[in-house]
């Protein structure tokens, strides 16, 4: 029997859905509107020079290619008019997968639903292939606009293209064949590959200015900055203001992606979670990324090219979190959450900015701290940490676990848990939409650090 998704969110739902990405909407009209201006402002210069000599004919030539290739918003238009198109296919094929999923058997039951009426029902899994595919379509299609204007930029889309799909293609194995975890952890640096042989940008780190003392002194360098040099370069004219990691920064992006592919994995295991904190963090980059467009940053091409990448994943993205919020009609599976997590390091590896991007990522490196003692087997580790269902309350609870004989129980390590313990137990819809509020504050407190307290402690 075809497994029907839940009704479509209420109107304070789809309020929230809506509320994180006006402030880019806002910027959006803002790019828009100064285009129009400029192109009136080009066509009035041409009418002038019509009644001019033909020798101006190069000049008009000119200007209005130069308008053309900075029409930054309609080629943001576009990006969003796939990612509206994208979120509408994706709404409308997931009813017709999941019939099939079942059909297959790719299904599971919901443990957060132990001692209900729906504790039986089989939904669905591994419906982030849906999303997933759409969205490689959108980012094809928008291939075709894009090195029109970026020509320099097709060999980052065509490996951002190469990595994403590998993760899709993992993540939909893991969920089928349910692979080891040592295989999680390698393979997704191998997904990285294409994204680091294309990298161009530069290797060097900013020192924060209070800890260059550390490397430098009096213009000479310390005896930890002498040191370090064996391993990296301490940019001595810059009084040790810069430091070129050189192989170590691409170790470094190379570990990014296998964070961001498992972080968003490990943070899961209630209805709506890991669909809608990738949404959250989506519209943060995608502000990020406006910002840095509208003040004509040097990295302008970068951020446009980033923003591209997450108006169709945002598009996706919703068109499956409709399907997913409680209570769920689909699971999504580790092929979302490692498509996800990949396109979040394709943005931040090629939009030279990967060091923001974890500002965004609070809430899942919290939760990896904190779950390091049970991930290392300090601790006994379950294969499932997430809350349990109290069928006589109809509240989530912490999960507990044996330690050694004689011990107390105690509860799985994981930020979800956590929260349950300081706030109390709650329902489901509520436990996700506290966690939710969390990422939306985390991904807030993050904008302000870069562009406010960043000047603090760099120049």
């Amino acid at each position: 029997m075809k497994t029907q998704a839940s009704p479509y969110f209420p109107l304070l739902k789809t309020a929230a859905v809506i509320l994180p990405l006006l402030p880019s909407l806002w910027i959006i009209c803002r790019l828009v509107a100064k285009d129009f201006e400029r192109i009136k402002d080009s066509s009035k210069y041409n009418d002038e020079n019509d009644s001019n000599n033909n020798n101006n004919d190069g000049i008009a030539i000119a200007t209005t290619t130069t308008v053309a290739a900075s029409s930054v918003g309609a080629q943001l238009l576009l990006f969003m008019a796939l990612g509206m198109l994208g979120h509408i296919g994706t709404n409308r094929l997931i009813p017709s997968i999941q019939y099939y999923m079942l059909k297959r058997g790719i299904s599971g039951k919901d443990l957060g639903k132990k001692g209900t009426t729906n504790e039986n029902n089989d939904i669905p899994e591994a419906l982030g292939i849906v999303p997933g595919a759409i969205f490689l379509i959108c980012l094809i299609f928008a291939l075709v606009g894009f090195a029109t204007n970026h020509p320099a930029k097709l060999l980052d889309l065509n490996s951002a293209l190469l990595s994403i799909c590998f993760m899709l293609f993992l993540g939909f194995t893991d969920d089928v064949l349910e692979w080891p975890w040592r295989y999680k952890l390698f393979l997704p640096s191998v997904a990285s590959l294409p994204l680091l042989c294309c990298y161009e940008g530069s290797r060097s780190v900013v020192v924060p200015i209070p800890l260059r003392f550390l490397l430098m002194s009096e213009g000479e360098l310390t005896t930890f900055g002498r040191l370090l040099c064996h391993i990296v370069v301490v940019d001595t004219n810059a009084d040790g203001s810069i430091v070129n990691l050189g192989i170590l920064y691409l170790v470094y992006m190379g570990l990014l992606a296998v964070f961001c592919t498992n972080a968003i994995n490990i943070f899961a295991g209630i209805n709506g979670l890991e669909v809608g904190q990738s949404y959250i963090i989506g519209c943060a980059v995608l502000f990020h990324n406006l910002v840095e467009i509208q003040s004509n940053s040097l990295s302008r091409e970068n951020h446009v090219f980033s923003a591209m990448i997450m108006m169709s994943f945002l598009g996706v993205t919703v068109g499956l979190l409709r399907h997913n919020w409680f209570p769920a009609a689909v699971f999504v599976g580790d092929t979302y959450c490692y498509f996800a997590g990949m396109t979040f390091a394709v943005v931040g590896i090629l939009g030279h900015f990967s060091k923001t991007l974890l500002l965004f990522f609070i809430p899942q490196i919290i939760n990896f701290l904190y779950s390091i003692p049970q991930l290392f087997k300090l601790i006994p580790c379950p294969k499932h940490r997430l809350p349990k269902f109290n069928a006589k309350t109809e509240k989530m609870e912490p999960s507990t676990i044996a330690t050694t004989k004689g011990r107390k129980e105690r509860v799985n390590m994981t930020l979800i848990n956590l929260v349950l313990q300081i706030l109390g137990p709650m329902n489901e819809e509520a436990l996700c939409s506290v966690l939710l509020t969390f990422q939306v504050i985390c991904c807030c407190l993050g904008l302000y650090v870069r562009y406010n307290l960043a000047t603090l402690v760099f120049d």
